[in-house]
């Protein structure tokens, strides 16, 4: 490594009497220590071969007690002990650690499963000071890391690219993002169980949404209740059943996804043989999202209000951030001139609303690919709730941030329901070529009358934690390849 590289990682160097309780503190410390101190978590089996690649890097660059790999130790378990020793090093007036807890920045390097399973482990451990999170596109869509201009390919692994990588962190700028809490709620049935069915043997807790324990606050007798949490979206209906059927056929065949340009492929031809192109005929009615149940928003807090779905939507997207199906945006940017947009606002990423968005198919879908493409407009809402009829239909597909599974629902009893509210906010890094926008900054579209789209027809309290921190448990035989 060059001496120049040498000087430029110090910004990053933790001291070790940090990282490693009473550890001997570093003489080579100089002022008030490390200008952007980092703690990267990778999952080294994220991208093929990249994410134990990416791993070695990270650990040659850096200093390997600063550097983890969730395959062998869980971020709940790495941020409790390390800011455990920070508070206990703070009180005793130790100035580099006051100066690295205010600085501390977090790197998480693996799919949108990985940096949502970070996201709510920081949420939960509700840090004294918590930090900023730049997330490494090492999955398959990058959803999460392409919102915040981090990229959508899978990055290189060698030395030059991580310093370069390192370099972006240390100029990123911090964003605030809502979060959102999801809960599900119905009647114990009579015979079999309505536990979710997860594509991969994997605990529930992984996919960002399982059953609550019987001590549980939100739990009622009588009923399962099941909860979750998400920072980009949540979907229902067809997309999410093409989803199931990738992590499905990716579980059977392990060794055909090791490229991200042949996980794209092969999720486009699922699309075709799921019947997502040619949903009027292959996808019954009794499945349309209005067929299936009713939709209420709020949008004024206390005030729930009906939401006509069109008949003909099979598949709904609750969207928290501008980035969906790997770098789209279903939302766009409302035009105010027309008749039915003027109560909408862009998509801000921090304005504590989440945006409603419908497709009808597939072909629905490629509007997203032409100038100011969008979806279905329904709403803009605080919080949503579904509520599915007795019968309607006895399973439902979902889908929390690239996370499938296939929901069963009772046949003999009462309504289902589903509902998503504001969950609070985290700290993200974006780089400057974000695509998220804060309501706040004077750059945003709202403030500078930035282009607006054409009309879509010319383009044919009660939630406290997520469980991330707490609840997740992987067991020794789980092989995490599949949070990719």
């Amino acid at each position: 490594m060059a001496s120049h590289d040498s000087e430029f990682l110090k910004n990053f160097w933790i001291p070790n009497h940090i990282l490693v309780s009473d550890s001997k503190v570093d003489d080579e410390i100089e002022g008030d220590g490390p200008k952007c101190p980092v703690l990267v978590f990778v999952n080294s089996k994220s991208g093929g071969q990249l994410g134990g690649e990416l791993l070695k890097t990270y650990r040659a660059v850096l200093k390997d007690k600063q550097v983890f790999d969730l395959g062998e130790e869980t971020p709940d378990k790495v941020l409790s002990r390390i800011y455990a020793n920070l508070e206990n090093l703070k009180v005793q007036g130790d100035r580099l650690a006051i100066s690295t807890m205010e600085r501390l920045r977090l790197i998480v390097a693996g799919g949108d499963g990985t940096a949502g399973w970070l996201l709510g482990v920081v949420c939960d451990l509700k840090l004294s000071h918590s930090p900023p999170i730049a997330t490494v596109p090492l999955g398959t869509g990058n959803n999460l890391p392409f919102a915040f201009g981090w990229g959508k390919k899978n990055p290189g692994t060698d030395e030059q690219s991580v310093l370069s990588f390192l370099n972006q962190v240390m100029k990123a700028k911090e964003m605030k993002i809502d979060n959102w809490h999801l809960l599900m709620r119905m009647k114990a049935p009579k015979h079999g169980t309505c536990d979710p069915i997860a594509p991969l043997e994997l605990p529930h807790s992984l996919h960002a949404f399982h059953r609550v324990s019987e001590t549980d606050e939100l739990n009622i007798e009588g009923c399962h209740t099941f909860r979750g949490g998400f920072w980009n979206y949540f979907s229902m209906g067809m997309d999410a059943q093409v989803s199931y059927a990738f992590h499905s056929e990716r579980k059977l065949h392990p060794e055909k996804f090791k490229n991200q340009l042949v996980n794209q492929s092969t999720y486009a031809k699922l699309g075709c043989t799921q019947g997502w192109f040619m949903a009027s005929l292959f996808h019954p009615p009794s499945r349309n999202i209005a067929h299936m149940g009713k939709v209420k928003v709020m949008k004024t807090a206390g005030q729930w209000e009906d939401l006509e779905i069109p008949s003909s939507i099979r598949s709904i997207v609750c969207l928290n951030l501008p980035s969906f199906s790997g770098g789209l945006n279903p939302w766009g940017t409302p035009n105010r001139k027309k008749q039915r947009d003027r109560d909408f606002t862009p998509p801000y990423v921090d304005d504590g609303l989440i945006e409603v968005v419908g497709f009808r198919d597939a072909w629905h879908g490629l509007v997203l690919l032409a100038p100011n493409g969008h979806g279905t407009r329904l709403a803009q809402a605080k919080r949503i709730r579904f509520e599915f009829h007795k019968g309607a239909a006895d399973h439902t597909f979902m889908r929390i941030d690239g996370e499938p599974w296939k929901q069963p629902l009772p046949v003999d009893d009462d309504t289902v329901l589903v509902e998503i509210s504001h969950h609070g906010q985290v700290n993200m890094l974006a780089t400057y070529e974000s695509k998220s926008k804060s309501v706040y900054d004077p750059s945003s579209p709202h403030h500078n009358g930035a282009e607006e789209d054409d009309d879509e027809d010319s383009l044919a309290d009660e939630f406290r934690k997520f469980g991330a921190a707490e609840t997740f448990k992987i067991p020794d035989e789980v092989d995490i390849t599949h949070l990719s």
